[in-house]
């Protein structure tokens, strides 16, 4: 896996949904600001996107995977508080 910028990834999967590892993040604002990614997996359709994911976090819930599809010129991630139960 090479680790890649967002505009990197999105010239060399265009119009594709993309599982991606972030390699280095920060959060700052509530946001998730993903400096370099690796992308594990590409996809035609956003449901395979999600069996990929769910294969995946399952099988190491610590990984930070995030899927997207490369016709976002940005991406955004939102970070949001877990209350608990």
């Amino acid at each position: 896996m090479s680790s890649l910028k967002w505009k990197g990834v999105r010239e060399q999967y265009p119009n594709r949904w993309v599982l991606v590892e972030a390699l280095k993040a920060i959060s700052q604002n509530n946001k998730r600001e993903i400096q370099d990614m690796a992308v594990i997996s590409e996809y035609n359709d956003s449901t395979n996107a999600w069996k990929g994911y769910k294969t995946l976090h399952l099988e190491n819930p610590s990984r930070e995977l995030y899927i997207f599809h490369t016709s976002n010129e940005q991406i955004v991630v939102t970070e949001e508080r877990f209350i608990g139960i």
